[in-house]
This record gives structure tokens, sequence and C-alpha cells, in this order.
């Protein structure tokens, strides 16, 4: 068989009330898959499963407002994480999307679903469920700025490893590509119960689980999967970033899931 290499991804922006939301479209004939990050990441970290699912799915990964090369916009709210994911759907005339998300992305992704149902075919939700209450403060102590990209990896520490994709050169040195302060906000609008969002839809939906997260229980895991139709539960060996421990995995996972789906 053929292997098919897949186009270095586009990267493009949408102009949203004056501000930048910034996306890569990795292109193709196949059918549409949005995928949204959770904090302190963008875009680009599901770069290994857009190539993985090409050329049957065109995958595209926004950088989320306050995240990557995008801008903060005016808040950080549930209303407004949804309606820029639902502003890039109409953008790209993308019919019906699979829509994928991890974390803090995973909420955004059933919240969609909840409040735009025509919008959504069906849902992948990584390592995060309905009763949230995270705490994101220890990001407060990062460093602003560092002199080179290895004095900011060494003053870092052991969070360094989380952070490959948001390391960024500044005129006055190297930084983060985004703001502490905004993520500690965010998060705190994430926090809350949001069974009625989860329960709204009965579009096919997977959720996938890393079984040594500590931000989803394998108990809390069962319940999403068994409250809500037309849900699967799969379980991976990893903690709460399934796709970057073990990508292969996290691909196949998600592949199979998506060949059940119906045109």
């Amino acid at each position: 068989m053929e292997t098919i290499t897949p186009p270095e991804p586009a990267r493009a922006a949408l102009t949203l009330d004056g501000r930048r939301l910034s996306y890569l479209d990795f292109g193709g004939p196949g059918r549409p898959l949005l995928a949204l990050h959770g904090h302190f990441n963008e875009g680009r970290t599901f770069a290994p499963l857009a190539r993985a699912l090409f050329p049957h799915w065109r995958v595209v990964v926004p950088d989320q407002r306050g995240h990557g090369f995008s801008d903060r916009g005016p808040d950080f709210s549930r209303e407004g994480y949804v309606g820029d994911a639902a502003a890039l759907i109409s953008h790209l005339g993308l019919e019906r999307p699979v829509v994928l998300g991890h974390s803090m992305g995973g909420v955004n992704a059933y919240q969609l679903a909840a409040r735009h149902p025509g919008l959504v075919h069906a849902l992948v939700i990584e390592d995060i469920g309905t009763e949230i209450d995270d705490d994101l403060s220890f990001c407060l102590s990062w460093p602003h700025r560092a002199p080179t990209r290895t004095a900011l990896i060494e003053q870092l520490g052991d969070s360094a490893r989380y952070l490959g994709d948001a390391l960024r050169e500044y005129p006055d040195g190297w930084g983060l590509a985004f703001r502490p302060e905004d993520m500690v906000t965010s998060v705190g609008r994430v926090n809350g119960d949001h069974w009625a969002d989860w329960l709204a839809t009965d579009c096919p939906a997977l959720l996938i689980h890393g079984t040594r997260s500590d931000t989803l229980t394998e108990a809390h895991a069962k319940e999403l999967a068994s409250r809500r139709p037309h849900t699967s539960l799969a379980q991976l060996p990893t903690g709460h970033t399934v796709h970057e421990t073990d990508p292969e995995g996290f691909a196949a996972t998600v592949s199979a899931f998506l060949d059940t789906l119906k045109g």
C-alpha cells in the first residue's frame, strides 16, 4: 500500500471583533475534525494525530484565545471559547465536524455540542469530566522572561517538559506563549458542574481516559460513559495528556472510533 505523506499544515487566522484567532489546517480531502487543546498548550499539540488520520480526515487545530499565536480576547468565559469554535467552523465551512478536545478543550467541545447541536457530528473527549475543581495558581511563579531558551527551561524546572510548544522568543528575551494569570482566570471559568451540558446531546461520543490521570478518576469516567447515550469509554495507561504520552495508541483509539461513524 502506498504511504501518503501529509503536507505541512497551513497557518491562517480568523479575525473576530478585531482579535486574531490563529489556526492550523492540515487540509486534505477527508471529513472534518476540529481539535481543541487544553490550558498551556496550542493547536499543534495535535499534529501527530492529524498526520495519522490523513487523508481520511481533514484536521483543523486552533490556538484557543490567549494561547499560542492567538490574541487574548476580552475574557475567558465559557461563552467566549465556545463562540470562537463555532465561528471557526462557520468560517471554514466545515460540515458537521467531529470535535475533539483535551482537558479544557474537552469541556469546550461538549459545551459546543450542547449549545450548537447542529454543528457537531460526534465528540472525542480526552481525560476530562463534568465535575471540575482545578487550580493552576502554581503557574504564577513561572518566569516572565529569560535571556535564552536554555535559561528559561532551567528556570521552569520540571514544568518545562509540558511547555515545549509554548516557548517563544520576544524582543526582550524568552518567555511563554500565554500569560499565567490568564490561565488562572480561565480555569476558574472551567471549574464547576457541567453535567447538564454533557447530557444535553446524544451524538456519538468517545471518552478517552488516562488510567494514571490526576484529573479524571476511573469512577467518574465510567459514570460519564454510562449516563450519556451513545458514549464509549477507552482507557490507556497514561496520565492526563494521553495524546502526548502515547501518540500512537491515542491515534489508533481515535481512528477506530472514527471508523464507526456514518457519513
